[in-house]
């Protein structure tokens, strides 16, 4: 299996996933353009893809979803209420490119197995995605405002993960935003913040996990380096040494991450 954070942030997400008979991208939360030079810059051809699916329906997760789905003849995936909350936004879409992808279950795609869970966070229904093969497990989980054991049972023990730290929490409460939007990435249903994330990790992370990325970084109440240090810190408080059980690495708006296997 082989992954690439294409793009993370609070501009525009999307995650691409391959095996040697499926190619799938979570989210298209960029132009289609921005997309389509993202498929370029790690050497892979967007029309191949097997299909795209949906986490949930802002902006950031769907901007160049409609476009890509009807240039491409790309079919979606996205939950019942996920749909209903976006339709209006993606323009139309065929029918026949048009799939419900349940939340809490799991469908196969050739050798793929794939598994929704559900996050808490302000959308109709967001959802993030388990990868099985071959024995192997990726975990993408961003835009949650908290990780519940139920969601920590789900992700135990992958072989990597996407995992969401978005913010600095003194740099969010200090910043610019108006108080009800800090209100709301604080909140249950928001994002979890540096500290958070790290905790999450702590108790989700196995013998198995090897790569972890930092993703959904804030552009204004977060930084590269600041967040992989907090959570540096906050992982060594846990009794974990980051370089000895698994290595940290950063994410980008613009620029994807280099395609790995695990």
């Amino acid at each position: 299996m082989h992954f690439s954070v294409l793009a993370s942030g609070s501009t525009g997400n999307a995650f691409y996933v391959e095996t040697e008979d499926q190619a799938i991208l979570v989210d298209a939360g960029l132009s289609g353009k921005q997309v389509e030079a993202l498929f370029k810059g790690i050497n892979r051809d967007i029309s191949k893809l097997s299909g795209i699916l949906v986490t949930h329906e802002h902006s950031d997760h769907i901007k160049g979803l409609g476009v890509l789905a009807r240039k491409y003849k790309l079919p979606i995936y996205a939950n019942e209420k996920t749909w209903k909350a976006m339709e209006h936004n993606i323009g139309e879409v065929p029918l026949e490119q048009k799939f419900t992808f349940g939340m809490e279950t799991v469908q196969s795609f050739g050798s793929l197995d794939i598994e929704s869970f559900g996050v808490s966070h302000d959308a109709a229904e967001p959802m993030f995605y388990v990868f099985h093969h071959n024995g192997k497990k990726l975990v993408q989980i961003t835009d949650t405002g908290y990780v519940s054991d139920r969601m920590k049972g789900i992700i135990k023990n992958a072989d990597a993960y996407i995992f969401e730290s978005n913010h600095d929490v003194s740099m969010l409460r200090m910043g610019r935003y108006p108080w009800n939007v800090k209100r709301r990435i604080l909140s249950d249903v928001g994002h979890v913040s540096n500290e958070d994330a790290a905790i999450a990790m702590s108790e989700v992370a196995g013998d198995n996990t090897k790569r972890i990325y930092l993703a959904h970084l804030s552009a204004d109440n977060n930084m590269k380096d600041l967040a992989k240090m907090s959570v540096t810190q906050t992982l060594e408080t846990k009794g974990i040494i980051v370089g000895e059980q698994f290595s940290l690495y950063d994410t980008d708006p613009k620029t994807p991450t280099q395609l790995v296997s695990i």
